[in-house]
C-alpha cells in the first residue's frame, strides 16, 4: 500500500503564499506521473498540476502563472507552490500518483491519493 502525506494546508488572505508538501515512497517520484487536485463540498474533483518523470508540467487554466510544481526525487517530496491566492483557491487539496505513460488532469487512472490539506484563503 503506497502511503502519500500532504503537508502544508493553512489559512491565508487574498494574496497571500503557501507551499504545499507530499512525502511518499521513492521510486513513485523517479518514474510516476504525480499531481495535485482539490475539492470543495458539492463540487466535482478539479485538477490543479501534474508533473510527469520526465518534469513536463502542466497547470489548469485558473491556476496558471500563479501555482507551480515541483518535485525532488532525492527528498521523496513533491510540491504546490501557491502564490497570489484567491478566495476561489479555497479546497482540499490532494496529491496522487499514477504510472507510466499517462499523464492528466483528469484523475483518472491515479492509483494513489493522499489524506488531503485544507486550504482557505480570505479576502
Amino acid at each position: 500500500q503506497v502511503q502519500l502525506v500532504e503537508s502544508g494546508g493553512g489559512s491565508v488572505q487574498a494574496g497571500g503564499s503557501l507551499t504545499l508538501s507530499c512525502a511518499g515512497p521513492g521510486y513513485i517520484y523517479s518514474s510516476y506521473c504525480m499531481g495535485w487536485f482539490r475539492q470543495t463540498p458539492g463540487k466535482d474533483r478539479e485538477g490543479v498540476a501534474y508533473i510527469t518523470s520526465y518534469r513536463t508540467t502542466r497547470y489548469a487554466d485558473s491556476v496558471k502563472g500563479r501555482f507551480t510544481i515541483s518535485k525532488d526525487d532525492a527528498k521523496n517530496t513533491l510540491y504546490l507552490q501557491m502564490n497570489n491566492l484567491k478566495p476561489e483557491d479555497t479546497a482540499m487539496y490532494y496529491c496522487a500518483a499514477r504510472g507510466p505513460p499517462v499523464c492528466t488532469l483528469t484523475g483518472t487512472g491515479f492509483d494513489y491519493w493522499g489524506q488531503g490539506t485544507q486550504v482557505t484563503v480570505s479576502s
